[in-house]
Formats: C-alpha cells, sequence, structure tokens
C-alpha cells in the first residue's frame, strides 16, 4: 500500500461532506477522486475540497486506477448495485450504512468482495466511536456483572419533510428503521448478540413507510427495548445494566464523547473527546486492514452486516413493511 491511501467519494451530499472534512484529519489518507451525476455538483465538491479528479459517472470513478478506495454515500437503494460495481472494477468498499436493503443484496454484496478478492465494510461509525469501543470492552471484562438489559433509541421529528425525500418515500427505502432504526440494533447486537426472539411493532406512514418502530429482543438471561421514530425527539441516553451497575451513554449515544458507570451508589463520568465530527475512526480502521492486506474488519465484520440486516428483515417482515421494487 502506498504511503497515502487514496479515497474516491460517489454521492455527494451532506454525509460526503463531513466524511471528506474528517478524511482530511487523517495522515496517511486523502482524497483523490469524486463522482457525481450531475458534473457541475462534481466539480464543486473537488475545487472545495482539493481533489484530483471531478467525474461525471460513477463508472469513471471505479474505473480510475489511483483510486484505492471508495465510500459510497448515496442512498441507500443504490448501495448495493454501486459497490457491487466499485468491487467488479477491483476497487475496495466502504459502503454506507444499511450496507443493502435486505439480507439478498447483502450477500449478493459479500459475494462480489470474495469473488473480486477486495476489502469491504459497512459504514457504522458507531462502532468505532472511542466511547463505545471502551464501553464494549469494559462490559466484555465483567465491569457491570452479567448483563440483563439494554435500551437504546433514536429519533427526530421528520413528518414535515418532503415526501419524495429519503426519509418518507417508500421507492428510497424511506421510513425510521433502516435509517435510524439500525443504531438501537446494532448496539443490543454489539452488546448482547443475535436475539433469539425479536418482537416488533410499526406505526405506518400514508406514504407506507415506518415512522415508528418498537422493538423488543429476547436472549436467554436478558432483554433490550428498542426505539425508532419520525414523530418526535427522544433523550437518545444509551442503557446497559447489568448484575453490578449500570453503564450509560451520553446523548446523542451514537455518537457521543461521553459514558458513565454507576456502581455501589458511585457515579463515574469519562469524556473522550472525538475529533472531527467523528467519521475519522471507520476511516482509520479501513486504513488498519488495507495496510493488513486484510479484506474485512474484526471490529465490524461482514458476518456482523449480515446478522444486523436479518435483524430488520425480520422486524420488517412483522410490521409489514415491503417496498415497491421487492414486491
Amino acid at each position: 500500500m502506498k504511503e497515502k491511501i487514496r479515497w474516491g467519494i460517489v454521492g455527494l451530499g451532506n454525509i460526503a461532506q463531513k466524511f471528506a472534512d474528517d478524511l482530511k484529519l487523517v495522515a496517511d489518507g486523502e482524497l483523490i477522486a469524486v463522482a457525481s451525476r450531475d458534473i457541475e455538483k462534481a466539480r464543486h465538491f473537488k475545487a472545495l475540497n482539493n481533489a484530483k479528479y471531478a467525474f461525471g459517472s460513477y463508472m469513471e470513478l471505479f474505473s480510475c486506477e489511483d483510486v484505492d478506495v471508495v465510500y459510497i454515500a448515496t442512498p441507500h437503494t443504490s448501495h448495493a448495485e454501486l459497490s457491487i460495481q466499485a468491487m467488479t472494477q477491483g476497487r475496495n468498499v466502504l459502503c454506507e450504512k444499511p450496507m443493502g436493503i435486505n439480507s439478498g443484496e447483502v450477500e449478493k454484496m459479500i459475494t462480489a468482495a470474495r469473488e473480486n478478492k477486495v476489502f469491504l465494510m459497512e459504514a457504522l461509525w458507531s462502532r468505532f466511536n472511542p466511547s463505545i469501543r471502551k464501553v464494549k470492552d469494559l462490559l466484555d471484562d465483567g465491569i457491570i456483572g452479567d448483563i440483563a438489559y439494554v435500551h437504546a433509541d433514536f429519533a427526530f421529528y421528520a413528518l414535515d419533510r418532503n415526501e419524495n425525500g429519503r426519509l418518507l418515500n417508500p421507492a428510497l427505502a424511506g421510513g425510521s428503521l433502516l435509517d435510524i432504526g439500525i443504531y438501537p440494533i446494532f448496539l443490543a447486537y454489539l452488546i448482547l448478540g443475535y436475539p433469539e426472539k425479536i418482537m416488533a411493532t410499526s406505526k405506518i406512514y400514508k406514504t407506507g413507510v415506518d415512522i415508528q418502530t418498537s422493538m423488543i429482543f429476547e436472549y436467554p438471561n436478558a432483554q433490550a427495548i428498542l426505539y425508532s421514530g419520525l414523530t418526535s425527539d427522544s433523550e437518545m441516553k444509551a442503557q446497559i445494566s447489568g448484575s453490578e451497575g449500570t453503564v450509560y451513554l451520553a446523548p446523542r449515544w451514537h455518537e457521543t464523547q461521553e459514558y458513565s458507570i454507576e456502581k455501589n451508589d458511585e457515579i463515574e463520568k469519562v469524556l473522550l473527546p472525538k475529533k472531527g465530527k467523528g467519521y475519522e475512526y471507520e476511516i482509520e480502521e479501513v486504513h488498519h486492514c488495507l495496510r493488513k492486506g486484510e479484506l474485512e474488519s474484526k471490529l465490524w465484520s461482514l458476518e456482523h452486516t449480515i446478522d444486523l440486516i436479518r435483524i430488520m428483515d425480520d422486524i420488517r417482515e412483522q410490521t409489514g413493511v415491503v417496498f415497491p421494487f421487492e414486491k
């Protein structure tokens, strides 16, 4: 691997700009190419971020030999197709979450990665957040004894958004579950593993997407109570409780800079400030894997990703959410 790992970005929306800003904080990475179906948008993004190439098609970027790894930041309905195109051209891929709409898509993406012998990872940035990584290690070491309860939520008001936009449009796989419900599900899975039973209920919007989803995950000796919604805000403070105490991830827990441990009537708060917006840590994980010649992350593996999408498939089957292109 060269001195600097060279990135390409496709899909030049808000999250792509945040990612590009944080990439500037990573010493051994650089943004080399950007692509949009709107060439003027690509040229503007290139100039803003001092990239070398601006392309008016995604395939031009995927074919560019100067690109080591591609960040897919398009709406999730195109994640599978574009990731597979990139990997077929020999590019390593970091794909924004959810990696696919359903397990069928994710399985095809994993097959493409293995056939082309390239790196693939879901950009579930919370997994690499310093506070979440530290809490995971502490829990594994038994800091609060046997874990019995996880609570996490993620919600904001979005019913005033354009119904043709990403959140409320079923043709774009809209709704709360895939966009933000993935975060509470991820936390329960990270802490407790794959649930032995899932119970879920959703409120469905007039467009056919879920705007509230409540979930209970059953484990042999624990439960997780999870929620996602687009009808109101929520506290977004995550709780993990065990036989000897409780750990809290401070709001907004998925991008937190603080956790606390409550034990024996005492509370210890720990601050772990992020660099930038927090995307730097997933970028560094990609670099670590590429430099070691690893084709997937141990911290967030392809097995983890397929488990996560299968859980969400189960929830959608229970709540009756089917997107038009799946029928």
